[in-house]
């Protein structure tokens, strides 16, 4: 038995022998900074004294690419010296560092931070282009992921919420007005029209300075209601709203290449209208609840609806025929 067990250490050592490994790097432990790993031979080499050469040590890392280094080095700077006026700068550092290794959800939430604490940081407007940039890649159908590592599918609320942040940051700031646009086009990804269409009727009147973006937000605003009228047939109000967007849209920016298709919009819209009052209108002369004389009126109301949205449309002439129809049977009840 002592024999095999002798063989069998021989074997071991010998194959730990012909298989040479590299043992891990140490971990080491700083009161107020918690873990890190460092190489072995070279821990505490990058540690300073001072956060302004702490912050030089993580800047000459970052320019190296040796983006751990600098994503250390700026991290204690922030941790250890938080009320220094060399913080901001390692804060925005960190997102950098993130950003650059593609963990670009890590990088938004780190530029996030900085802002929180810093909203008047001279680098704000290039702080919220990052940010900005960073969305897009989200709108564009990157994926996140959970914990920074493990692959999950595009998410369109995820991403109305990072545009969110980022209008909310500088309602004003250069990048506001394409950002407020982009959470229209998010929620529309997510379905969520009538969420799309308030965020492009915010677009359009908060920065109605800009022609181009303005023009663009209330034709998108009455698409967004067009889709949301195409779901709802009793909910005539959308139809209504979408309408309304289209005809500012045509009153105030005539000459746009799109006129044509707003145009064709405001009549289908009509048409559907038209559909909808029709189908209430049925409603009413089927509804046996309702005394007979009442639901005749009820129904004429809505067939009068219908035919005055679209006279030329096959609704307005059955809507014609069943006014014509209800009229006789209401006089000949004295009604």
């Amino acid at each position: 038995m002592n024999r095999r067990l002798v063989s069998w250490s021989w074997l071991v050592a010998l194959g730990l022998l012909a298989f040479p490994f590299r043992a891990p790097a140490p971990l080491v432990y700083r009161p107020g900074e918690g873990w890190t790993y460092e190489p072995v031979g070279g821990e505490g080499k990058w540690v300073r004294a001072r956060a302004k050469d702490q912050l030089e040590v993580a800047q000459g890392a970052f320019d190296q690419k040796d983006y751990s280094l600098a994503l250390k080095a700026a991290r204690r700077v922030v941790r250890a010296w938080a009320l220094s006026d060399y913080a901001p700068a390692a804060q925005y550092l960190v997102g950098r560092c993130y950003e650059a290794r593609g963990q670009t959800e890590k990088a938004f939430n780190e530029y996030q931070r900085l802002l929180d604490k810093q909203p008047k940081i001279a680098s704000y407007q290039e702080i919220l282009r990052r940010q900005f940039q960073i969305a897009n890649l989200y709108l564009a159908g990157k994926w996140f992921r959970l914990w920074g590592y493990i692959p999950r599918p595009p998410s369109a609320a995820r991403t109305a919420e990072m545009y969110e942040k980022i209008v909310k940051n500088g309602p004003y700031s250069d990048v506001a007005p394409e950002a407020q646009l982009n959470l229209g086009a998010a929620r529309e990804k997510q379905k969520d029209f009538p969420a799309a269409a308030k965020a492009f009727e915010v677009a359009a009147d908060r920065y109605h300075d800009q022609p181009k973006i303005a023009a663009e937000a209330l034709y998108r605003e009455g698409v967004a209601y067009n889709k949301q009228a195409l779901k709802a047939d009793y909910d005539q109000s959308t139809a209504g709203q979408a309408i309304a967007a289209f005809s500012d849209f045509l009153t105030l920016y005539p000459n746009d290449a799109r006129v044509s298709q707003a145009t064709n919009a405001i009549a289908s819209l009509k048409r559907e209208q038209a559909r909808g009052f029709l189908q209430i209108a049925k409603f009413y002369e089927q509804a046996r609840f309702y005394p007979q004389a009442a639901r005749w009126k009820g129904a004429r109301t809505y067939y009068n609806e219908a035919k005055n949205l679209d006279p030329s449309s096959a609704y307005a002439e059955q809507a014609r025929q069943r006014i014509d129809a209800l009229n006789k049977l209401l006089r000949e009840t004295n009604q």
